[in-house]
């Protein structure tokens, strides 16, 4: 793991923590300006591990929060994250990062993955837990019912669907009208549909109402999030027959350059726990255009290029290929949307 690669990881680690409100109620803006960007500098002499970083002291002030209790939510998250094998707090709130031994983590998630399939990242977490859902008679409401069913049934909660009108209940779903819901599945069809009404977060308007909003929806190019998410997708499957073609199938490994990938691979089973403790399938849907955009530049080299012989090197690319494509299927399936061979 490289420097950049480790502030990266750090700097994921404090939105996360943003995000799942673990600083409370927090100026969010304050603290992108505040880390824009984390420095991770070897340690002064007498200091612990292999990398030290001032970021809990950086964003102290945007969330009024002592700096060592900062340190320790980061300490947390931190912990067991790929490359990293310890997690040290020093004076006033620095973090002291020991690095893993070079990509075992690494090869064991991959190996995970492949292993678990399309059931990667379900749990039982949430076993024993009964989820009642009053869900409007409203298109988008029914769909986000839908996907919160199926996201809740993976980490092993009950669900019961019941009319809004309906008495008690967990949650009621707000509906959030849509222009005419029969012409928007026949225009789009069901998969662009389900996902221009998933994406956005629950008091976000789907823009479906105009014509450049669904010519965005439907367009084969990287302005669409979803195009990028099913491509990225049909690439691993297409570069698993074409190593098949060259003599040899996949094996995890080393992946060096890799962690923004991985990192975002290891990130999948929390986010997809957060959504179903939160009833939010747009934080899954949103977690999967991070694992595209990360993956699509990961891929020029899994295949030899020019006279290069297939290598453990490029067999381990293509067993991250595949976990990664694994992944964005599994998260499509949960949403209801179609994992294509070919877009």
């Amino acid at each position: 793991m490289t420097p950049a690669d480790l502030s990266r990881t750090v700097l994921r680690a404090v939105r996360r923590a943003v995000d799942d409100g673990e600083f409370g109620v927090v100026a969010v803006k304050g603290i992108e300006q505040a880390v824009a960007r984390v420095v991770v500098e070897r340690p002064r002499p007498g200091g612990h591990g292999d990398y030290a970083t001032n970021v809990a002291l950086q964003i102290a002030k945007p969330t009024g929060r002592p700096p060592r209790q900062i340190a320790e939510v980061l300490s947390r998250r931190l912990t067991g994250s790929p490359g990293i094998a310890a997690v040290d707090i020093t004076g006033p709130g620095f973090l002291n990062l020991t690095l893993a031994p070079a990509a075992a983590p690494h090869r064991t998630l991959v190996a995970d993955i492949l292993r678990q399939g399309l059931a990667h990242g379900h749990g039982d977490a949430l076993r024993g837990h009964r989820l009642d859902l009053r869900v409007p008679r409203e298109l988008r409401a029914e769909v986000v019912a839908e996907a919160v069913e199926r996201i809740a049934r993976s980490q092993g909660a009950e669900v019961h669907r019941a009319p809004a009108a309906a008495p008690g209940g967990d949650v009621t779903l707000r509906p959030v009208p849509v222009a005419d819901p029969d012409e928007l599945f026949a225009r789009l069809g069901p998969d662009a549909a389900r996902w221009a009404l998933l994406h956005p977060a629950a008091h976000d308007h789907p823009r479906t109402t105009t014509a450049e909003d669904r010519a965005i929806l439907l367009a084969q190019r990287e302005t669409n999030p979803l195009f990028r998410v099913r491509y990225a997708h049909a690439r691993t499957r297409a570069l698993t027959g074409n190593a098949a073609d060259l003599g040899y199938d996949s094996a995890p490994g080393d992946t060096p350059g890799r962690d923004d990938l991985l990192g975002a691979l290891a990130e999948y089973p929390r986010i997809l726990l957060a959504a179903a403790r939160q009833h939010t399938p747009d934080r899954l849907a949103r977690h999967l255009v991070v694992v595209a955009d990360t993956l699509l530049p990961a891929l020029g080299d899994v295949l030899p290029l020019g006279e290069e012989k297939p290598s453990a090197a490029h067999r381990a690319r293509l067993a991250l290929a595949e976990a990664a494509g694994t992944v964005l299927a599994g998260g499509l399936t949960l949403l209801g949307i179609d994992a294509p061979v070919h877009v």
